[in-house]
């Protein structure tokens, strides 16, 4: 992709004639489709599209872009959408415990330039990775957290990161659950990461009680968080098997191997404007 680009994603209830109406409207003012994905949810009823075009002959303004598309297009479907720009590089803050998998992993793909996005900082509740902070050159913020203490502490990371314009909130294995009050300012733009062996397992030692079970799968799902721990729109999800051969720390290493995989896959979809939620769904389109 070129820096001079725009995505569409939008979703309304489904109608004849919108693919045309939306591709003629990017016709009309100049624009060269560069990709086009819709789907029609049978269960809902609802219309899904995602519309990528190039913007070097585009008729209006970036910021005329969203006005006129709400005037000609949004009120006529009463279309639930958001229009990006590819050249817009977001800002993405990372929220990490005492596990280091993740996050070790996020920073190295950011470093190697395979995440596009700004990561103005990190918050941890605990002081263990600072100097990886350190070593990233990216800034530390420590809150430590309590029963007596959390929402003065959510009041000041919330503050915090309207202070650096984050667009998006990941949650490297962070083991606090986050009030309502705090997701409800970034709505779908928490991103979370834990195994896949709920409810069944949940808690503590997951891998221990699954291995004394005898699982035959080890899985991870990445979700958007909600005021429902645990129970968000689901991004991305994979399993490998497993055998009984295989140690509690073999199950460790390897749910912990695909869950970094699967948050970075959850990561690059938001950042790509691959993702439509409806609901406690989403629509991703590839």
């Amino acid at each position: 992709m070129s820096a001079n680009e725009a995505i569409l994603t939008a979703h309304c209830d489904d109608r004849a004639g919108i693919v045309a109406k939306v591709s003629n409207w990017v016709f009309e003012k100049g624009g060269n489709i560069l990709g086009l994905d819709q789907h029609v949810d049978s269960f809902s009823k609802r219309f899904f599209i995602r519309v990528h075009w190039s913007l070097e002959n585009f008729k209006l303004k970036k910021n005329d872009i969203a006005i006129q598309f709400e005037k000609e297009m949004a009120s006529e479907f009463n279309f639930d959408y958001s229009i990006s720009f590819v050249e817009d590089v977001p800002k993405l803050a990372i929220f990490v415990s005492k596990l280091g998998h993740c996050i070790w992993d996020i920073l190295a793909r950011h470093e190697s330039g395979e995440l596009k996005a700004e990561i103005p900082l990190i918050i941890s509740n605990h002081e263990k990775y600072r100097s990886l902070a350190d070593r990233f050159n990216i800034p530390f913020h420590l809150f430590e957290i309590n029963k007596t203490n959390k929402a003065e502490q959510e009041k000041k990371e919330l503050e915090l990161l309207k202070a650096h314009d984050i667009d998006l909130v990941v949650l490297a294995r962070y083991m606090q659950v986050l009030s309502e009050d705090f997701v409800s300012h970034y709505p779908n733009r928490i991103i979370n990461i834990h195994h896949s062996f709920l409810p069944a397992f949940a808690g503590a030692k997951p891998y221990h009680r699954a291995h004394e079970r005898g699982v035959k799968l080890v899985g991870a799902t990445a979700h958007y968080v909600t005021s429902d721990l645990d129970e968000g729109p689901i991004i991305e999800q994979d399993t490998i098997r497993v055998s009984h051969k295989e140690s509690v720390e073999e199950l460790v290493r390897r749910g912990c191997d695909l869950e970094k995989i699967i948050l970075s896959r959850a990561i690059h979809l938001h950042l790509d404007e691959r993702i439509a939620v409806h609901g406690n769904r989403t629509m991703i389109f590839e």
